[in-house]
């Protein structure tokens, strides 16, 4: 079993609430990120997929394909825009650096499976000191 990581970066502005609280109750929660006017992070995104290295060819899957489908599926929807409003797989969810790990997990899922391999981890960090690695319901043991 090989394990190969591939790293992307996109910027995009968020807003931390919760529509059916108030907007004291989002300041209370979410601090100076629920600011009405957005805030924005230049974000690294860390895609590991796993498998068997192809004899014939001999790599797991093309660093190219892989660089194409993260840019397909994350990178074209999601940099320089607006998480909250045009996004569509974050519709409805906090804009939570959890939230966008696990919706970035379902965008790639499925493509990074048609090649043949494993999606194992996305990892994002949203900060220097701030990141979130999300292993996928099928990688959890408790």
């Amino acid at each position: 079993m090989i394990y190969l990581t591939r790293r992307e970066r996109f910027s995009s502005a968020h807003r931390m609430f919760n529509p059916s609280l108030s907007d004291s109750e989002n300041l209370e929660l979410y601090g100076k990120c629920s600011n009405p006017e957005w805030h924005g992070h230049n974000y690294i995104l860390f895609v590991t997929i796993r498998g068997e290295v192809n004899p014939e060819i001999g790599y797991l899957l093309n660093l190219t394909r892989l660089k194409e489908i993260i840019s397909m599926y994350v990178i074209l929807p999601m940099d320089h825009k607006n998480i909250n409003t045009q996004v569509p797989f974050m519709k409805g969810l906090v804009a939570s650096t959890e939230n966008i790990a696990i919706a970035i997990w379902s965008q790639l899922y499925e493509p990074i499976r048609a090649e043949g391999a494993e999606l194992f981890s996305v990892k994002i960090e949203e900060t220097e000191n701030n990141s979130v690695e999300y292993f996928g319901d099928n990688n959890m043991s408790l």
